[in-house]
């Protein structure tokens, strides 16, 4: 498996502040890939004879973060720790911290050199710390590492008596430039209460929820909150937050006066009918779910693509969680009837006006860590913790970093050269005509083509199905198609520099494709080896390439099937 650009930047700056400081916290939104980058770490930092504990919240998240573990980590041994199972034998030991923190369990456990943290805002929590430090008391070395998207969390309570420092932070930008998100398409509405809004009382880090409410939870607002969404969005599966249940429930009915099928959910809401209204949203007809804080984390339904704010953010944090929940990319295999190609955000309560939007603090410098130079860092100076130029709000306390006016942005989304160029792989335009693009490697082979205003990445593993994985912008069938091979090659294939690339094709590749119907000259030498591998990929598998086309033209372009 071959890491996205970002991923390797990350785990090299994590391996360097490990080097210096024995622990370190690696900050990342969700779609980054954080089990990838963990285990990624961990293969880095192995050593025959060590052994590595990780750690998760969650009962669910053990087995499913053990398995990308052992894709990443073949050569590594894995056990389990839990209510049902002892298993310390595993080079790496997968457990839940609630299993792991009991007496029994901790007097029984090996020496560990590493703890991996998942979802390490929860570290300083006193289950957290007793795990870590009965692991430092028998293991002064021991490497502490976390990695979270949500490093503040709402008790207050810092990081710092666990990390010292921040090694990185990927900004949802990058994920969006990279086209692993979509971009997000922002409102401001002004209501007429801005002024009302801006002098509402803090009580410690947040705004005072019945006071905005008062403001905000009123018939003739609510009203227009849904009529402004229904011109803007009224197609969109969408979720809406707001600051208090009363007020929820409020907007939720202007919802359903309006004839949208809407529900409302909140922290006294059941389990199983919380996790029912989800699945309706996701996969049924449910099209707005509102809700009163309970959505900003743990919450993904992709075919979300609108994000209703109905109350102000005073942290930055908690405005970027509520509107990632609409930034996920959606498979079409697992929602065949849903276009994604971005989302739209409707601000009605002045926190993109307070922060900015996404796109307008993206950091698009680009400018990668050339090998064997040290991460650049900063001081926070409010608890002194060494972090990361590029962090904004420092993990480990919350003090929010100045921030210097950025012109702005015109160019969000990644041009094609760039992608190109940041792929591992040799992409090629093998007809010339700009409607399709190939890569191919030794396990399989990807074709990125254009379908009326959409692209389709269509991928064929070499023992697999063809399939489609991404329909929509180009920037996102090519994150797709390149992310598919990047998780079933390694490096030997994905050299674009190896000389046989382009070394002129062979006569038995050129005999295929002239059989294929291919016109090739003789005096056509723009033919190479890799030219003509991943024609042939295409050819191989033409008949189910073009039923996928085929059975997605109409549908995309409105018109009878036509042809690439």
């Amino acid at each position: 498996m071959l890491l996205r650009p970002y991923q390797e930047v990350a785990v090299s700056d994590a391996c360097t502040a490990l080097d210096k400081h024995k622990n370190t916290l690696v900050v990342a939104p969700t779609g980054a890939g954080k089990t990838i980058m963990l285990s990624a770490l961990v293969g880095k930092r192995y050593k025959k004879g060590k052994r590595v504990l990780i750690i998760q919240h969650r009962d669910e998240l053990v087995e499913q973060n053990k398995e990308k573990f052992e894709r990443v980590n073949p050569y590594i041994t894995t056990s389990i720790v839990n209510g049902t199972v002892k298993h310390w034998d595993g080079e790496a030991v997968f457990s839940m911290v609630q299993t792991m923190s009991r007496d029994n369990n901790l007097r029984k456990r090996p020496k560990f050199d590493m703890v991996v943290i998942d979802e390490s805002h929860h570290a300083a929590a006193d289950t957290y710390r007793k795990v870590i430090d009965a692991v430092i008391e028998d293991n002064e070395d021991a490497e502490i590492v976390g990695f979270t998207a949500t490093p503040n969390r709402g008790d207050g309570k810092g990081l710092r008596d666990v990390f010292n420092n921040c090694a990185h932070q990927i900004e949802m930008a990058t994920l969006i430039r990279e086209g692993f998100l979509v971009r997000p398409t922002s409102y401001v509405v002004d209501l007429g209460v801005n002024d009302q809004l801006d002098n509402v009382t803090r009580r410690g880090k947040e705004y005072d929820m019945e006071e905005v409410a008062a403001i905000m939870d009123r018939q003739v607002i609510n009203e227009r909150i849904v009529d402004e969404w229904m011109e803007k969005a009224g197609d969109r599966k969408t979720v809406v937050f707001c600051s208090t249940v009363l007020h929820a429930e409020h907007v939720c009915e202007a919802y359903l006066r309006a004839g949208i099928k809407a529900n409302f959910v909140t922290g006294e809401t059941p389990k199983d009918k919380r996790a029912e209204m989800l699945h309706d949203l996701e996969f049924g007809d449910l099209q707005v779910i509102v809700n009163v804080m309970v959505l900003t984390e743990g919450f993904d339904a992709p075919p979300v693509s609108c994000v209703v704010l109905t109350r102000p953010c005073s942290q930055k944090g908690t405005m970027v969680q509520m509107i990632g929940r609409g930034l996920r990319i959606v498979d079409p295999e697992l929602y065949p009837n849903t276009i994604k190609t971005d989302c739209i955000v409707m601000d009605f309560g002045t926190s993109i006006i307070t922060h900015g939007t996404l796109d307008e603090t993206a950091n698009l410098d680009g400018a990668e860590k050339r090998e064997g130079e040290e991460a650049p860092t900063k001081v926070c100076p409010e608890c002194e913790s060494e972090v990361a130029t590029n962090t904004r709000v420092c993990p480990i306390c919350e003090h929010e970093f100045e921030q210097k006016q950025k012109d702005e942005l015109h160019n969000f989304v990644m041009t094609e050269y760039d992608l190109m160029e940041m792929s591992p792989f040799m992409w090629i335009d093998p007809y010339g005509l700009g409607t399709a693009m190939m890569a191919t490697g030794f396990q399989g082979f990807t074709m990125v083509a254009k379908v009326g205003n959409y692209w389709m990445a269509i991928v064929k593993p070499q023992t697999g199905r063809v399939r489609v994985v991404s329909i929509g912008e180009k920037v996102h069938a090519m994150a797709a198609a390149d992310d598919f091979l990047r998780e079933i090659e390694d490096s030997s294939a994905a050299n674009k520099s190896k000389r046989w690339l382009n070394q002129a094709a062979t006569p038995k590749q050129k005999e295929i494709l002239r059989n294929k119907g291919v016109q090739i000259s003789e005096m056509d030498f723009s033919w190479t080896k890799y030219k003509a591998a991943c024609c042939l990929g295409y050819y191989f598998n033409r008949t189910q390439i073009d039923r996928l086309i085929a059975d997605n033209w109409e549908r995309l372009t409105g018109e009878e099937h036509g042809t690439i």
